[in-house]
């Protein structure tokens, strides 16, 4: 998976949310070693009882994961940064989107992201510029439960 992003490390990001980041890091590893459908099937039941994540939570969890791994900073990092990023700001008791799909303009490439606010997060990319093939989002309401 590529993206057009993660340039650089991010810098100023708080010791403490650096620590969290780690701790995440390995279970988002893991996670990115799974099929789809399971990652899905984990995430869905994790993302219970969190609210929604705004883009300036869900922005703090991308920067600490791509400034905790060099691995998550990369263009191939990106499954295990959105998938430590959602991890990351469910240990705060929110929930962005996570989604996975591909890029729409050639040559076609499969990237993972997360979104808040319904726009994605950290990417530069101009809107639309991924079509979203599988999504995890945060529960509205309690009886989607």
């Amino acid at each position: 998976m590529t993206t057009p992003s993660a340039l650089e490390r991010p810098t100023g990001v708080p010791l403490a949310r650096r620590l969290a980041a780690h701790l995440v890091l390995l279970p988002a590893v893991a996670l990115a070693l799974l099929p789809p459908r399971h990652i899905r099937t984990v995430l869905g039941v994790l993302r219970r009882g969190a609210a929604p994540a705004t883009t300036a939570q869900a922005q703090a969890a991308r920067d600490a994961m791509c400034a905790a791994s060099l691995r998550c900073a990369g263009p191939k990092g990106c499954l295990p940064r959105s998938l430590g990023a959602a991890l990351l700001c469910r240990l705060g008791g929110t929930w962005p989107t996570w989604c996975t799909g591909v890029r729409v303009v050639p040559p076609f490439t499969a990237h993972a992201w997360i979104e808040a606010e319904g726009r994605p997060v950290g990417e530069g990319v101009p809107e639309g510029y991924f079509t979203p093939l599988v999504t995890v989002g945060a529960l509205s309401r309690p009886s989607d439960r």
